[in-house]
């Protein structure tokens, strides 16, 4: 049986650590229950797949991206909505990206996705933000020595125009960034696995986000794969409920739950 992990933006600005610019909390015990799994059942595993979030501070979901009438940039946590961007009370800092902008919120609210969120500057690339948890990339490492494997590192969110919840794609693809559009070699790899195990941060919304894409386009048959660790993985907060429709919805459509201790190949 071929076992695959993957696991999604595993990185200190998503641990509840000092610094971490996006805390989600629980995230450092859910990467020690990750990095205990990962060393146990270690060589059974075939591959681990792990995404970065990755971003520049200029971009489309960050403060510096907007101004009020008064010239302020919104607090992280605000919502832009496209009646706020029509009637001006959130525009673009340089007046030049405002139609792009309107067509942005426009197509989140068209296909259904979130509401355009600001949030906290994170996962800035190079900076500590960006950098996988010490516990768990310790046990991805000596993954890699003991089996003399490489982990499959997937970037995403690097497209200033775009949030990139999803590893599969961004919420709104842009035509001229092949990163953004379907990631074809990841589904194929998983479509390849016997088992898929799910992890990561954060339960609300890049693993929800990742899920639900990966059923979309694989289907029926590669649901049933799926087995997502679930105390290795944690809500945004004051998204707990965003967490909880999703772990029905999947679970409803065939993934499997269960937790690190519990969890066999």
């Amino acid at each position: 049986m071929r076992l695959e992990f993957l696991i999604i933006d595993p990185q200190n600005d998503f641990s509840d650590t000092p610094g971490a610019a996006l805390p989600v909390p629980g995230a450092s015990a859910d990467a020690e229950r990750l990095a205990g799994l990962l060393d146990r059942i270690g060589d059974h595993i075939a591959a681990i797949h792990v995404t970065l979030d990755t971003h520049q501070l200029v971009d489309i979901s960050h403060p510096i991206f907007w101004r009020n009438g008064n010239g302020q940039p919104p607090p992280p946590f605000t919502p832009i909505t496209v009646a706020d961007v029509e009637h001006k009370i959130w525009q673009p800092f340089k007046a030049e990206h405002r139609a792009r902008a309107l067509d942005y919120v426009r197509a989140l609210r068209d296909h259904g996705r979130y509401t355009l969120t600001i949030w906290p500057p994170h996962c800035l690339v190079g900076a500590w933000g960006h950098g996988v948890i010490p516990v768990v990339a310790d046990a991805l490492r000596r993954w890699e020595e003991t089996g003399f494997a490489r982990v499959n590192y997937v970037i995403k969110g690097h497209n200033p125009w775009t949030e990139h919840y999803s590893a599969v794609q961004a919420d709104v693809p842009d035509p001229t960034d092949p990163g953004t559009q379907i990631n074809i070699p990841l589904l194929r790899a998983l479509q390849n696995a016997d088992k898929v195990a799910l992890s990561g941060q954060a339960l609300s919304h890049c693993i929800a986000n990742t899920v639900r894409d990966i059923a979309d386009h694989l289907g029926a048959e590669a649901i049933g794969k799926l087995v997502l660790i679930e105390d290795t993985s944690s809500p945004v907060p004051g998204f707990e409920a965003l967490a909880r429709q999703f772990l029905s919805d999947m679970r409803q459509r065939g993934m499997k739950t269960v937790k690190a201790a519990e969890f066999h190949p």
